[in-house]
């Protein structure tokens, strides 16, 4: 010790700089789509920076791609492979049924209110459905209204009947449906692909989708639909393991300044700068709002929709009714 500190002044005194001390855990963080997106370019370093400041800098993150697929990601945490991952809930059919409670159309409110509204929901009713089982839940978030965007210009809903919709699984796929589309699942990596391969003929997306997945180049054409057609649900898990190893007042710090609430509404408000920055990256002569009467019609599916899901929550034992009434009341009180 008395040799460092030795070091220490010579260098001081020297003008030399000294590296910061590194951090005590590097936690693997394993995530998915293209590193420009924004879960890569922005909200992975943000939720890194958030641990380092919570911890004095003990707890860091390394952001790790291509370590499995978007479905797979899961079980990589709960293997132990991966400390920290985000999931889509719709990827993997049957697994999740409560988290369909946020993807309802029909909810005003930014992507940032939703996922705090979702955070409370779901440590109030949904956790206890213990679909997450093994490993940590330490945020929940949603996307931002998602949108039709096609390779060709749509003029209503009408015009979905028939056509070959790319849809991402859960209530997204319960729409498609719904509004006659053929649905085509592919996780959100595969589907520029799909698109440019003309397997499908557009897309059921957040408009972030436009930047962050290059859809302005295949599905240019968006069909506005005021509060979207869904809402995504996503979970940040982190590996039970991972987290016990760690001291007990680094946890403390975490649990009281990042996890919870805290990255759920950073995960949304993020979404939010990236559905303005795919709104921008879009042609605005290419976007088209439905009409009055689509609106109406609209209205006809959400209930459809909305009377399927909670039944299925409710099967789960969690009081749905309540619960989607919750989330309408929380988001009211933002405004």
């Amino acid at each position: 010790m008395r040799l460092l500190k030795t070091f220490a002044a010579a260098a001081l005194a020297l003008g030399v700089a000294i590296p910061a001390q590194a951090a005590d855990t590097t936690l693997t963080i394993a995530s998915w789509a293209p590193p420009t997106h924004g879960f890569n370019a922005k909200m992975w370093p943000r939720f890194i920076a958030m641990m380092e400041k919570a911890t004095d800098g003990k707890v860091t993150g390394e952001v790790k791609l291509g370590l499995a697929p978007p479905p797979a990601m899961m079980d990589l945490v709960l293997d132990g492979a991966a400390d920290l991952t985000i999931i889509f809930h719709g990827y993997q059919a049957g697994r999740f049924v409560t988290t369909k409670l946020i993807e309802l159309p029909g909810y005003d409110g930014t992507a940032e209110e939703a996922s705090v509204a979702y955070w409370r929901v779901y440590k109030k009713y949904l956790e206890s459905a213990n679909e997450h089982r093994g490993v940590k839940v330490i945020a929940m978030h949603t996307h931002g209204p998602a949108q039709m965007q096609t390779a060709a210009q749509l003029t209503s809903l009408a015009d979905a009947k028939g056509l070959k919709l790319r849809v991402p699984g859960g209530v997204g796929s319960m729409v498609g449906e719904a509004l006659g589309a053929i649905g085509i699942q592919v996780p959100a990596p595969k589907v520029y692909e799909t698109l440019s391969s003309k397997a499908a003929d557009g897309v059921v997306m957040p408009a972030e989708s436009q930047q962050g997945f290059k859809l302005a180049e295949v599905a240019p054409y968006l069909l506005k639909m005021p509060g979207g057609l869904y809402r995504g649900s996503f979970a940040i898990l982190m590996n039970e393991d991972s987290f016990a190893d760690l001291p007990a007042d680094v946890q403390a710090a975490l649990e009281s300044e990042v996890f919870g609430e805290t990255a759920s509404r950073m995960f949304g408000a993020v979404w939010d700068e990236m559905d303005a920055g795919g709104y921008a990256a879009s042609d605005a002569s290419k976007m088209t709002n439905v009409s009055a009467a689509d609106i109406a019609m609209f209205e006809a599916v959400k209930a459809e929709v909305a009377a399927v899901v909670l039944a299925e929550i409710a099967a789960k034992g969690v009081d749905a009714a309540a619960a989607h009434q919750m989330i309408i009341d929380e988001l009211a009180s933002m405004h």
